[in-house]
């Protein structure tokens, strides 16, 4: 892939690249940046939890929330990068002369070697998601309740990322030729998507409740 890195675009410069006809970026892509947005407002939200005295008692939690969101947003945009990279790579493999039984032989091979890392790269992404998750929930119910909205937006961009990413790499497992690979890939990816929904709505039925909960234990 070439030209400009996609995190030194501007919003209106990524959307016009994602509107081309080019295939990079895609949606892996697409799915990696809408986590960093999920991150970008986790961070917010503990910000704006911390130093505040009636949010005292989850200082903690925020703080580890606001390092984890920060994190987040800086991974998922590599990952963004990653994904273009890795499906550039599979696409070239793709116009691999074939007029020879050994060139049409190198260029299964390499299509092979390259739809792997197109797969491996997503399913990173829905493993930031779950982690990035994880510190939503704690989050939520011990954040600044005028936030509370934008936590559960984080929650519902970080389930849109995840989804996306793993349908990119359902999408590819078949090209890799590795079917056992291929069954264990669904069967974790299905896990972690349950993960996240189930955790999703308990997100949002704690934010819908209003208040604040008890501050995590020591």
């Amino acid at each position: 892939m070439d030209g400009e890195p996609l995190s030194r675009l501007t919003l209106s410069e990524f959307s016009q690249q994602l509107a081309s006809a080019e295939p990079v970026p895609g949606g892996g892509s697409a799915s990696a940046v809408v986590g960093s947005f999920a991150g970008s407002l986790l961070a917010m939200v503990a910000r704006l939890s911390l130093d505040r005295p009636k949010y005292e008692p989850y200082s903690a939690t925020a703080e580890r929330a606001r390092e984890a969101g920060d994190h987040a947003r800086g991974r998922f945009l590599e990952l963004a990068e990653e994904d273009a990279r890795a499906y550039a790579a599979f696409a070239a493999a793709r116009r691999m002369p074939r007029e020879s039984v050994e060139e049409t032989e190198a260029r299964e091979a390499a299509s092979r070697t390259a739809a792997r890392a197109a797969t491996d790269v997503p399913v990173a992404v829905v493993g930031e998601c779950v982690r990035l998750l994880d510190e939503i929930s704690a989050m939520a119910g011990r954040s600044n309740l005028n936030a509370a909205s934008d936590l559960e937006v984080a929650a519902r961009l970080v389930a849109a990322a995840a989804h996306g990413a793993a349908a990119n790499a359902m999408i590819n497992l078949p090209m890799i030729g590795d079917e056992r690979y291929a069954g264990a890939t669904r069967a974790t990816l299905r896990g972690m998507l349950n993960d996240i929904d189930r955790t999703v709505a308990t997100v949002s039925q704690t934010i819908n409740r209003g208040g604040l909960r008890e501050p995590e234990s020591e």
